[in-house]
């Protein structure tokens, strides 16, 4: 996600705030926000996958490794 479109999305809100949006700017708004959320949860999931924990035994188990995997609900 570019800063471009991260401008979009809020010219998009404000004008839906000011005077509203046509059919064809929601659906862009709604596009926008999909990919802004798939965009957020793939960088925290990225995030997450490099994570490591020491356990007690001093031995250390990578995260991403054991769980990373898994799909998201």
């Amino acid at each position: 996600m570019n800063d471009e479109k991260i401008q979009r999305i809020n010219e998009l809100y404000r004008k839906s705030k000011a005077e509203g949006l046509t059919e064809k700017e929601k659906q862009e708004q709604k596009l926008l926000r999909a990919e802004f959320i798939a965009a957020v949860k793939g960088n925290l999931r990225s995030q997450l996958n490099n994570i490591s924990i020491q356990n007690q035994d001093g031995s250390v188990t990578n995260l991403g490794e054991k769980y990373g995997n898994k799909k998201a609900n």
